[in-house]
């Protein structure tokens, strides 16, 4: 299935049924009072988060949705039917906004949340509601009140503990294969990531953790450049970001410092909450090289790096069960 993660809708609630004006008419009573009935409630349109729905991709393809209008009111009091309400089925990580003022709706961050976003208009009245004992004979009646409506931006973060950064064929998503069940694509060239990717990481038979794969970033990616800028709200939800670094790249000319700054770089630009996560480096392909420590000295001296900082190869499992160990710490100690 494509993913899909954001959308724009309009939304309408149904408008109320109006009230009605009628008259008793029976065999002995040609005078009867009035008797009009209300009209019905019109619909309204909720949304639910279903963690059995993984994109917005329904919400691409049809933009419009309406609730049902209530009846109008009948004679004999018999009020009209109210309108059936809409429900919305939507991921687990939805963050809903108005699309012209930006207000939020509603943030859908765990399963089986249910919340009214657009109510149904009130039915109207009947005539039997205006009678006195100086109008006996009332003819007013009231229409029913429209639903709301809106223009509605959604937009899915997904929920994830840890978040992957790091420049195309990092080893992202060879880290994320090796310690979860996640089974993303991976290759010997750049972009292999085209959509993100969610695995569940077990430590302990009772402990276990999220982790999400994202595209790689590339520079000027807060700029529109490459894929990495489009998925990185994904990272918003998480309680600590990997910088992955290629120690080992595929053209002698990338210099794995210089990978490092960039992507900060680009990483501030794009959103300081993000820039300002708990973020550790993550030195990956060590498998390929021989003066490992030699490398990790000179990339901690020169981004003067304070931050924790392990050395792994993703490929073969070296190192990442005590990264593992040390996020879960990390993740219970918060």
């Amino acid at each position: 299935m494509k993913f899909i993660d954001e959308a724009t809708i309009n939304i309408y609630a149904g408008d109320g049924g109006n009230g009605i004006a009628t008259f008793r008419r029976e065999k002995y009573e040609p005078m009867g009072g009035p008797n009009g009935g209300d009209g019905g409630r019109g619909g309204s349109i909720y949304f639910e988060a279903d963690e059995n729905v993984n994109t917005l991709i329904d919400f691409r393809y049809v933009k419009n949705y309406r609730a049902q209008r209530g009846e109008n009111g009948k004679s004999s009091e018999c009020y009209g039917a109210g309108g059936s309400d809409l429900i919305l089925k939507v991921p687990v990580g939805t963050l809903i906004t108005e699309r012209q003022t930006g207000q939020i709706f509603a943030d859908f961050n765990q399963h089986g949340i249910k919340m009214l976003v657009a109510k149904g208009g009130k039915g109207g009245l009947g005539n039997v509601h205006f009678k006195s004992s100086t109008n006996r004979a009332p003819r007013q009646f009231t229409e029913g009140e429209p639903g709301q409506e809106f223009e509605l931006y959604l937009e899915l973060k997904v929920l994830a503990d840890v978040g992957l950064l790091g420049m195309p064929n990092a080893g992202k998503s060879s880290l994320i294969r090796q310690v979860s069940a996640a089974k993303p694509k991976i290759a010997d060239y750049p972009f292999t990531t085209l959509q993100p990717n969610l695995g569940v990481v077990k430590v302990y038979d009772q402990k276990s953790f999220v982790m999400a794969d994202v595209p790689g970033l590339i520079e000027g990616a807060s700029d529109g450049h490459g894929l990495g800028h489009q998925f990185l709200r994904h990272l918003s939800r998480t309680k600590i970001l990997l910088h992955l670094v290629d120690i080992a790249p595929y053209d002698e000319k990338l210099d794995p410092v210089d990978e490092v700054k960039k992507i900060i770089n680009e990483l501030k630009k794009y959103d300081e909450v993000l820039f300002k996560k708990p973020r550790w480096l993550i030195l990956n392909k060590i498998d390929l090289v021989d003066d490992i420590d030699q490398i990790k000295d000179r990339i901690i001296k020169e981004l003067k790096w304070d931050a924790p900082i392990f050395t792994i190869s993703a490929i073969n499992g070296k190192g990442c069960k005590d990264l593992i160990r040390k996020i879960m710490k990390h993740i219970d100690a918060l």
